[in-house]
């Protein structure tokens, strides 16, 4: 049996029944280029010991037609190995989460006017340095960073909501909820222990925004929900999943390393696949990561999509973006869906 990989896109959609093979050129087009190296001589017996034959490589550029997201993959790139944190690493940040103030956060940080959502495993307090004006950090009251279980993600998502329902009485002209977790260092967190963020505004945030601008569009030229043909064109693939009623996809036009999908039409729906997503991001080294959660306005109905992406070894020099990724608009990723997908469905069925 052929391994499948991002590189045989073409030939997998080609295999689709033509209206499966419709839908996906609907949403996604793509190309496969050779690039081509010449090594010096000094050079080719290292190169042949670390990566192979490597003179040619095939690089694949996928483009969402609908949100004009687009990324670049080589295979070459995803041949690096991934390492996990060393015990001693872990022990450290274990010990750096119980330092602080978010280690004592009812007597070291300050509280929203309205009071504070204390949840099994997670307080607020008010952010001292504010995104937004409505914006609450989510605090963990275990010391592990590590945090994969199920009963603490589906808490972090109910405080989430709790703490929103509160805000929008204290403002109700604020309804647009947005949630992020920034999880160490790499993905932009400022403290070791884990902690969440939420915010909520009377104006929706850029990208989700166009999301559903896109999700409109769509609508009334298709006729169709776009998040509906999204997983159904990944699931065509070999990229989708069904978990307890949440649809997983291994991102097609990912922002950077291993970017997971999550959509239901619940926000407590999200909690049991997403367990299950950082439990395989454990598994395969990912020490760092960056998850939001889009969510409809306050008491309307829809969809809610929870997006996850790998930030990289917490250890590097080096910045997992660039310019590409700034000014281009075109992330270029190291990591292959088709075995972000393997992991995934591994966790994930019986």
């Amino acid at each position: 049996m052929v391994r499948l990989d991002i590189t045989r896109l073409p030939g997998i959609v080609k295999e689709l029944a033509p209206d499966a093979e419709e839908l996906v050129g609907r949403i996604y087009s793509w190309y496969v280029e050779p690039g081509h190296l010449a090594f010096p001589d000094a050079m080719r017996e290292w190169v042949r010991e670390k990566y192979g034959d490597i003179e040619t490589q095939q690089i694949v550029r996928v483009t969402n037609n609908q949100t004009g997201e687009s990324t670049l993959f080589n295979s070459v790139r995803s041949r690096r190995p991934v390492l996990t944190p060393r015990a001693e690493e872990t022990r450290d940040l274990r010990a750096l989460s119980a330092e602080g103030p978010f280690a004592n956060p009812l007597e070291e940080t300050p509280a929203d006017t309205f009071g504070r959502i204390d949840g099994d495993h997670w307080v607020t307090a008010s952010n001292i340095a504010k995104y937004d004006y409505l914006h609450a950090v989510i605090i963990a009251k275990e010391d592990d960073p590590y945090i994969t279980g199920e009963p603490q993600i589906a808490d972090l998502l109910n405080v989430a909501v709790r703490w929103c329902q509160d805000a929008n009485r204290a403002n109700p002209r604020a309804i647009y909820p947005f949630i992020i977790w920034n999880f160490l260092w790499r993905a932009g967190a400022s403290i070791v222990r884990s902690h969440a963020q939420v915010l909520l505004t009377h104006q929706p945030y850029a990208a989700p925004a166009r999301l559903d601008e896109v999700r409109d569009e769509y609508r009334c030229r298709y006729g169709c929900e776009y998040y509906d043909d999204l997983f159904a064109v990944h699931t065509a693939v070999g990229l989708g999943l069904v978990y307890r009623g949440a649809r997983v996809m291994a991102h097609l036009t990912p922002r950077k390393e291993h970017e997971v999908a999550i959509i239901t039409t619940s926000p407590h729906d999200i909690a049991p696949a997403l367990a299950k997503v950082l439990e395989c991001y454990r598994s395969i080294g990912v020490q760092s990561y960056n998850a939001a959660v889009y969510m409809p306005p306050l008491g309307e109905a829809g969809y809610y999509v929870a997006w996850v992406v790998d930030r990289g070894d917490l250890h590097s020099r080096t910045s997992d973006i660039g310019g590409m990724e700034l000014y281009a608009g075109t992330p270029v990723v190291a990591s292959d869906p088709f075995r972000l997908m393997e992991h995934l469905a591994a966790a994930m069925l019986p």
